[in-house]
C-alpha cells in the first residue's frame, strides 16, 4: 500500500543538491536534478558506507565521496559493476511539495 508523507518543499533542496531525511530504517538522501527531477535513495554507498548526500551529483547519478563509485539515482545500481545497489524510495512532487512513499517503513515496522 502506498503512503506518502510530505518531506519538504522542492526549493528546500538546491538545484543539483541533496538533503537528508532520517527514518527508522536509516538516512535517505533526496536529490534534485538540474531539471527539477527528485530522486531518493538510501544515503549509504554499498562499497564502504559513504554518505551519498555528500557526493557529487551529475545528471541522474551521484558519485560517492569516498571512492568515486557512480550510483544511478533512478535504479540505485552502481554503474559499470555487476554488484552493488542501494535502495530507492518513490517520490513525487505535487504543488512544489516533495512527497516520499513510506510503505517500506510501514512494512518494516509491521514485521517487528
Amino acid at each position: 500500500m502506498t503512503r506518502f508523507i510530505d518531506i519538504g518543499h522542492l526549493d528546500d533542496i538546491p538545484t543539483e543538491g541533496a538533503r537528508v531525511v532520517k527514518t527508522p530504517l536509516g538516512c535517505v538522501a533526496v536529490f534534485r536534478t538540474a531539471q527539477d527531477e527528485v530522486f531518493a535513495i538510501d544515503d549509504r554507498c554499498p562499497h564502504k558506507g559513504g554518505p551519498l548526500s555528500n557526493g557529487i551529483q551529475h545528471g541522474r547519478s551521484v558519485t560517492c565521496p569516498l571512492h568515486n563509485w557512480v550510483i544511478s539515482l533512478e535504479s540505485g545500481m552502481v554503474e559499470g559493476m555487476d554488484e552493488g545497489q542501494v535502495a530507492t524510495w518513490p517520490v513525487e512532487v505535487r504543488g512544489g511539495r516533495i512527497l516520499m512513499d513510506v510503505a517500506r517503513l510501514d512494512q518494516a515496522m509491521a514485521a517487528e
